[in-house]
C-alpha cells in the first residue's frame, strides 16, 4: 500500500540517524525553501577571461553605487587591492615607496632568480609585491624591457637589507649579469599572510592595550643555535627593516618557532638587548633571510596557553564615504580612493591625511557620516599606542579631522568588556560593535557626546572580524561558543547542527577567517569556516531566517568554500570570493606563491562556470532512518482503540516508490539506504541507486531492511531539483 513520507525542514545532527525519524540528517549544496529541500543555484566567474585570477587570498569585499551610477566592487586580497567595474579588474593598491635604481640587476646563467640591489635599506619583506618600470638594459642577459616594465612581482627572498630576489618565468640564457641595468621599484603597502598563522606564547589575548600589529621582516645575517645574536656573538639581531617593531620596553619577535625578546631598536634595523628562546619556546638556528614576525602584542596572562597564539592574516575593512572607497589594512593604515575622479581606474588609493595609522577595524557611520576606527591609536600617528579596545571617530563629514575640539564632533571612547575589539557592522539605527566577549551598540546622539555606547550582551563575543551580518534590523553572528541574534535583546540561536560545527571548526588558527554572508533572496545567513586542521575555509553552515521558527530552526551544512560574500543589493545577485591556496597562476603577479582568488556571481544557472569551463555542482540530502510500526486491531481490546507495536521490530519491504518533484531539470538520483541495526553501515538497495526524470511514474525497488533512509542527489551538470512528497509502497516482511 502506498503511503506518503514527510520530513521536517532543516538538518538535525544533534541526534543519531535512527533517532531522527521524520527529519533530515545531512546535506551538501542544498537549501530549504517553503519547508522543502532543493539544490542551490549555480555560480559563474566574473571578469575578463585570462584576467580574473586575483593574487592571494580574498579578505575584503564591498559593493557600492557611486554618484555616476557606476557599480563598483572593491576587493582586497592579502596582497593587492582591486576595483571591479564594467567586467574588469583594476589595481588600485597604494604605493608605500618608490625607488629608482642604477646597477640594479644580477643574474646567473641557467637560473630564473634575479637579484635587485638597492643603494640603502629597502624595507621590503619576503612575499611583498613590487611594481617595476623604467627599465634600462642589463649587460650579459637575455632579459629585456618586456620582462620587467609594468609588471608586478612577488618578492622571493630578502638576502640582505639592501637586496631582494625575484623569480622570472624563464631561466637566464645569457652569461649572467653583475649589478647592471636600471629600474624603478614601487613597493606596495604590505597587507599580511594569506592564512592565519600559529605562534607560541603566553595567551591569545592582549594585555593593557598593547599593540596587536604582526609586522614582518627578515633576518640580515644568520642566527646560530646559541644564546647570541647575529653572527653568533653579542646581544643584537640585525633585521632588514625594524621600523614596524616597537622600540620601547621589552618586546618579542618570532623566528621559525623560536621567540626572542629584545629591549631596544637602533638605526632602524638592529634589535638590542636580546634574550633567546623565551616564553617556553626552543632555541634553533635560523638562516640569513628568514622571516621575522613581531609578536610583542601577545603578552601576558602569566601562564602559557596550550594552543599558543594566533597571528591574524592579511585582512581589509572596506566601506565607502560617498564616492570614495575607504580601505583599511587590518592593524595598519587607512586609504581612500575616489571612484568618480577622472580616469579613476588608473589612479591608486592614497593614505587618508590625519587618520590613525594602525587600527583593527573601520566603518563609515550612517546617516551622520563619521569615519570610525576601532582598536586604534590613542595618539594619532604613533603605532606603539594602538589600543585594541579604543574607538576614535572623525568630525562629521570630514574624514581628515580626528582631534576633538569644542567646535567639531570628533571624539574617542574606550570599551570596558573584553580584551580586543573584533568587528562592527551597520544596523538600521545603530552600529553593532563586538569585542571578543561582549556586544555593544553605538548610536549617533549628536553634540556634545556624538555617539552613545551601550553594552547589550556579554559572553557572546565575535569569532572573527567578518563573522557577522545585519538584516531587517537584526544582527546575526557566530561566537566561539555558539550562534547569536540581537533584535533589541540578546538571543542564543537554537542550532541543530551545533556540535557538528563546533566539534570540527578550527578556532585556533582559523577564527579570523570565519566570514558571514547574507543571501536575502532566500532568507539565508551563511557562515564559512575552516574545519579540522585546515588553515583555509572549506565548510559552511546556513541559518534560514525565513523558514525558521522558535520550535523548529532551519539549518543546513555543506562544503561550499567562500572567503567573503556580499548580497544582491548593488549587483542584483550575490557575489563571493573563492580562494584556491594550491594554485599560484594569478593573472597579474609574476612569481606568486600565495594562491589565487576567483570572484563569482551566485544564483545563476545550475553549474559552476569558471572561465568558460563548466563543472557540475553535485548536491545531496539524506533523511534519518524510518521503520515500520504495525497496527494492532481494536477488536477485542478493552478500549476498542487500535494500538501500535513493534517500533523497529519488523523488517520492512519496499516494493516501489512514486517520485514527486515540485521542479526538476535533468535527472535525479534516488537511493534507499538500508540497515537492520543502528550500528550497521548503510547499504544501498540491490537495484539502486535509481535515476528518475520528470517523466518517471514509478520505480520498482525490492528494498528490504529494518530501517531505511531516503537520499536525494544529483551527480552531473545541467541538473537541479526541488523535492515534493514521495510515496512508498511498504509492508512488513519476515525476519529472514
Amino acid at each position: 500500500m502506498l503511503q506518503k513520507i514527510g520530513f521536517q525542514p532543516g538538518i538535525n545532527k544533534q541526534v543519531s540517524e535512527t533517532t531522527a525519524e521524520g527529519q533530515w540528517v545531512d546535506c551538501d549544496n542544498v537549501r530549504f525553501r517553503y519547508g522543502t529541500p532543493e539544490k542551490i543555484g549555480g555560480w559563474s566567474q566574473l571578469g575578463n577571461v585570462n584576467e580574473n585570477e586575483l593574487t592571494g587570498a580574498g579578505r575584503g569585499l564591498h559593493h557600492f553605487l557611486n554618484s555616476l551610477s557606476q557599480r563598483y566592487a572593491i576587493i582586497g586580497t592579502n596582497r593587492i587591492l582591486y576595483a571591479f567595474q564594467g567586467g574588469a579588474f583594476y589595481d588600485i593598491h597604494p604605493i608605500k615607496s618608490t625607488t629608482t635604481l642604477t646597477s640594479a640587476f644580477s643574474t646567473t646563467n641557467g637560473s630564473p632568480i634575479v637579484t635587485i640591489t638597492f643603494s640603502s635599506s629597502h624595507g621590503i619583506s619576503e612575499n611583498d609585491i613590487i611594481l617595476l618600470d623604467n627599465f634600462t638594459a642589463i649587460t650579459n642577459s637575455n632579459y629585456s624591457a618586456s620582462d620587467f616594465d609594468n609588471k608586478k612581482f612577488m618578492v622571493t627572498s630578502v638576502p640582505t637589507s639592501s637586496t631582494i630576489t625575484i623569480t622570472m618565468p624563464s631561466n637566464e640564457t645569457g652569461s649572467g649579469a653583475t649589478t647592471s641595468g636600471g629600474i624603478r621599484v614601487q613597493h606596495y603597502y604590505p597587507v599580511g599572510t594569506p592564512v592565519q598563522e600559529k605562534g607560541y606564547g603566553w595567551g591569545l589575548n592582549s594585555w593593557g592595550g598593547q599593540a596587536s600589529s604582526a609586522g614582518t621582516t627578515t633576518l640580515n645575517g644568520a642566527l646560530g643555535d646559541n644564546a647570541f645574536g647575529t653572527g653568533g656573538s653579542g646581544t643584537s639581531i640585525v633585521l632588514a627593516d625594524a621600523t614596524r617593531f616597537p622600540d620601547t620596553g621589552t618586546n618579542f619577535i618570532k623566528v621559525g618557532t623560536e621567540e626572542i625578546s629584545y629591549t631596544g631598536v637602533t638605526g632602524g634595523t638592529t634589535l638590542t638587548g636580546i634574550t633567546r628562546a623565551v616564553r617556553g619556546t626552543t632555541r634553533a638556528a635560523h638562516s640569513d633571510g628568514a622571516t621575522v614576525t613581531n609578536t610583542s602584542d601577545f603578552t601576558a596572562w602569566n601562564q602559557q596557553t596550550a594552543e599558543g597564539l594566533a597571528l591574524d592574516p592579511g585582512m581589509w575593512s572596506l566601506d565607502n564615504f560617498g564616492d570614495k572607497a575607504i580601505c583599511l589594512i587590518h592593524d595598519g593604515a587607512c586609504f581612500e580612493w575616489d571612484s568618480s575622479a577622472a580616469n579613476a581606474t588608473v589612479t591608486r588609493a592614497t593614505v587618508i591625511s590625519g587618520a590613525p595609522t594602525a587600527s583593527r577595524h573601520m566603518i563609515v557611520s550612517t546617516p551622520d557620516r563619521h569615519l570610525v576606527f576601532y582598536g586604534t591609536e590613542t595618539t594619532i600617528g604613533d603605532t606603539s599606542t594602538q589600543d585594541d579596545m579604543f574607538v576614535r571617530f572623525s568630525d562629521q563629514e570630514d574624514i581628515n579631522t580626528y582631534v576633538p575640539t569644542a567646535t567639531n564632533t570628533a571624539g574617542t571612547q574606550r570599551l570596558a568588556d573584553g580584551s580586543r575589539i573584533m568587528g562592527a557592522i551597520k544596523g538600521k539605527d545603530a552600529i553593532y560593535l563586538w569585542t571578543d566577549n561582549a556586544l555593544f551598540t553605538q548610536r549617533f546622539v549628536g553634540q556634545p557626546f556624538t555617539f552613545a555606547f551601550a553594552q547589550v550582551g556579554t559572553n557572546c563575543g565575535l569569532a572573527g572580524q567578518n563573522a557577522c551580518v545585519e538584516v531587517d534590523n537584526t544582527a546575526y553572528w557566530m561566537s566561539k561558543n555558539g550562534f547569536f541574534r540581537y533584535a533589541g535583546r540578546l538571543e542564543s540561536l537554537p542550532c541543530l547542527v551545533e556540535d557538528h560545527v563546533y566539534d570540527d571548526i578550527n578556532l585556533t588558527s582559523g577564527n579570523q577567517m570565519i566570514s558571514a554572508g547574507l543571501n536575502n533572496l532566500f532568507g539565508e545567513v551563511t557562515w564559512f569556516y575552516p574545519s579540522g586542521t585546515s588553515d583555509v575555509v572549506n565548510k559552511m553552515v546556513t541559518y534560514n531566517y525565513f523558514d525558521s521558527s522558535p520550535q523548529r530552526p532551519v539549518w543546513t551544512v555543506g562544503t561550499l568554500a567562500r572567503t567573503m560574500w556580499r548580497d544582491s543589493a548593488v549587483f542584483g545577485l550575490p557575489h563571493a570570493l573563492s580562494y584556491d591556496a594550491g594554485t599560484d597562476t594569478s593573472f597579474d603577479v609574476v612569481g606568486n606563491t600565495e594562491g589565487r582568488t576567483a570572484y563569482y556571481e551566485h544564483e545563476t544557472g545550475t553549474d559552476e562556470n569558471r572561465n568558460g569551463t563548466i563543472t557540475a555542482i553535485t548536491s545531496n540530502i539524506i533523511s534519518g532512518d524510518f521503520d515500520i510500526t504495525q497496527a494492532r486491531s481494536a477488536q477485542g481490546t478493552q478500549t476498542g482503540i487500535a494500538t501500535f507495536k513493534g517500533d523497529g521490530e519488523f523488517i520492512m519491504k519496499i516494493r516501489r516508490f512514486v517520485p514527486d518533484f515540485i521542479s526538476q531539470t535533468g535527472s535525479t538520483q534516488i537511493t534507499l539506504e538500508l540497515r537492520n541495526f543502528p550500528n550497521d553501515s548503510q547499504t544501498s538497495s540491490l537495484l539502486g541507486p535509481f535515476t528518475v526524470t520528470s517523466s518517471t511514474q514509478k520505480v520498482d525497488t525490492r528494498a528490504r531492511g529494518r530501517a531505511i533512509a531516503l537520499k536525494i542527489a544529483n551527480t552531473s551538470s545541467n541538473q537541479s531539483w526541488k523535492l515534493g512528497t514521495f510515496r512508498l509502497d511498504t509492508q512488513p516482511d519476515g525476519r529472514r
